[in-house]
């Protein structure tokens, strides 16, 4: 790479996230394709050298000529090489939560296949990732070295029209597909074997690269996947700048800790630079600092990130999901670089016909509600037992649009509107079944420990409740007693001044107690039908006969219930975060 005196040569830094099924070969891939490798490159886990599988995220790069296409749309960007920058996400079921942090940074997903074996469990879960979080996809299927020459061919035709049918349904339709032997004779076969088809799979991703938005604006926030001490010069901490940029001597945060550091250095692959911006992946030097206290995490600039005890997100239940989406259900969230277990509350809109009537200005959605759909606490929503997905006759529809709080086990430290992604990550990993079940986007945050009665309260979330009872007897025109609406150790004034109906079409109001065993006092502001009074003497009569036999007078068990020709409805709501549990009718 030459450097001219007056301008120094730029690279455009691009991140290829390799994913797939564990034992698919993707390491060996990354291993071929790379001409320098950075720290955290190939496996810092010994556990996994062992196995030959990759258990963090390893990050390595190789510099190619900037193809021609790029040089045509740099615009104002003068660059003169490109760097791929692998970003090897681990196959473990268990280390999913990896793949995901690792997947807001890339710019295009390398789906590694296993050409004998195809689509497994972790290779779907890997598709899902990337159709989440990544625009573009080229598919390898490795391990060709393993099929006989004589049917390795059609072998790898089959395989390939396999997989586009696979992906027909996703963002990745007509993605390309390209076959090669990574290592050829697996992992156990000498360094002197040379990999089949690696050039050819150089030149296609060439092909695929595309300026990515790169902003150096905004606060900073750069995504630390390894730290280490230089002695002499202090920690290094290496990681991908996921939004705005640095400089030699900026403050930055590390807000799980809670401190600062000044940048003494900044490099980017072995190179020392002056400063980086979003996109690029850097190894930084601060001083005084263990780097035992943060392995992974993040770095921003002071004061920009929040910690949060809980948060509002919209909400999509992800396809292959096959289990339900249940309130008070916990589920592992993975929301910036952090994986935590929180409990999750699902709300929509008020039903059509509901008290607040639909605005015109959201008509029902045609398409599934974007994520970024507004959250306002200045209306009110309908709580939910789970996650509705869309009903449609003779089909399915798009879901409707809906939202969810999820309170967290311990507090996180994200960014704002980042991306979330809740799955069941306890589920057996054999079971071919995919654990990511729904993914949102953060809207709203709880910064206060005490969220729950500071916060909550303003978020209006409502549940529908009714009441059934039966009138008793009648005092007057105007005036009923009913019973069987409330228990007797219910406290009455509760209820004071709320509407009934009854079943015969009278409006009232509940006046107060009556007597000690729950029975309370109607008031019916247009007085009681002709008819409701007849219905209701006849049925006293049919009591007063039946009671003369052996009952004591001030017997107050009730009659069975459905002897009671004319019966009460009580309707109100109930806010769910409301602190004096107020009964409320429109």
């Amino acid at each position: 790479m030459s450097e001219s005196s007056d301008s120094p040569a730029k690279t455009l830094n691009f991140n290829v996230g390799v994913l797939g099924h564990v034992d698919s070969g993707k390491t060996s891939l990354a291993r071929a394709l790379s001409s320098t490798a950075s720290t955290a490159a190939f496996d810092k886990n010994p556990q996994s050298r062992e196995r030959g599988i990759t258990l963090d995220l390893g990050f390595s790069s190789f510099t190619v000529d900037l193809p021609d296409h790029l040089r045509a749309s740099e615009g104002q960007q003068r660059y003169d090489s490109l760097q791929f920058t692998l970003v090897d996400c681990p196959g473990h079921a268990s280390l999913i939560r990896t793949i995901i942090g690792g997947a807001q940074i890339i710019d295009l997903m390398m789906l590694v296949v296993d050409v004998v074996k195809g689509v497994q469990t972790q290779t779907a879960e890997c598709l899902l990732i990337g159709e989440l979080t990544c625009p573009r996809m080229v598919v390898v299927l490795n391990k060709v070295d393993l099929l006989p020459p004589n049917k390795r061919q059609s072998a790898i035709e089959k395989m390939t029209k396999r997989l586009h049918k696979t992906l027909e349904g996703t963002r990745f339709k007509e993605c390309p597909v390209i076959a090669l032997a990574a290592k050829p004779g697996g992992p156990e076969a000498p360094d002197t074997e040379e990999p089949h088809g690696v050039p050819e799979l150089i030149e296609l991703l060439k092909k695929q690269t595309y300026l990515p938005k790169r902003d150096p604006g905004g606060d900073l926030l750069m995504a630390v996947d390894h730290c280490f001490s230089i002695r002499g010069q202090g920690t290094v901490m290496t990681g991908t700048i996921l939004q705005g940029s640095m400089a030699i001597n900026d403050t930055v945060e590390i807000p799980a800790l809670k401190v600062t550091k000044k940048i003494k250095s900044v490099q980017m692959f072995r190179k020392p630079v002056s400063g980086a911006m979003q996109g690029d992946r850097v190894g930084v030097c601060v001083t005084q600092f263990d780097p035992k206290l943060l392995e992974r995490g993040v770095v921003c600039t002071p004061g920009s990130l929040r910690t949060l005890y809980a948060a509002v997100i919209s909400v999509r239940k992800i396809g292959y999901f096959k289990g339900s989406l249940a309130t008070r259900a916990k589920f592992h969230i993975t929301v910036g670089h952090e994986t935590v277990m929180a409990r999750v509350t699902f709300f929509g809109l008020p039903p059509v016909g509901a008290s607040e009537p639909p605005s015109d200005s959201n008509p029902p959605p045609s398409q599934p509600c974007s994520l970024e759909s507004p959250f306002t606490f200045d209306r009110e929503y309908f709580h939910q037992d789970e996650y509705v997905t869309g009903q449609a006759e003779g089909g399915s529809a798009p879901d409707p649009e809906q939202w969810a709080l999820l309170e967290f086990e311990r507090p996180v430290t994200c960014p704002s509107l980042c991306l979330v992604i809740g799955s069941k990550l306890d589920t057996d990993i054999h079971a071919n079944a995919c654990r990511l079940a729904f993914q949102g986007c953060l809207l709203q945050g709880f910064e206060d420990k005490g969220y729950a009665e500071i916060a909550l309260p303003r978020l209006r979330i409502y549940k529908t409740k009714h009441k059934d009872g039966q009138v008793e007897r009648v005092t007057d025109d105007y005036t009923v007693i009913g019973r069987n609406l409330f228990k007797k150790e219910t406290n009455l004034q509760l209820f004071v001044g709320l509407k009934v109906t009854l079943s015969t079409g009278e409006a009232g109001v509940i006046e107060g107690g009556f007597g000690q065993s729950g029975k309370f006092k109607i008031r019916l502001q247009e007085g009681l039908l002709p008819e409701t009074k007849q219905l209701l003497s006849s049925t006293c009569k049919k009591k007063g006969k039946g009671a003369i036999k052996g009952a004591p007078a001030g017997n107050e068990e009730e009659p069975k219930t459905d002897s009671q020709p004319v019966s009460i409805h009580m309707h109100f709501k109930r806010y769910v975060f409301d602190p004096h549990k107020k009964m409320v009718q429109s």
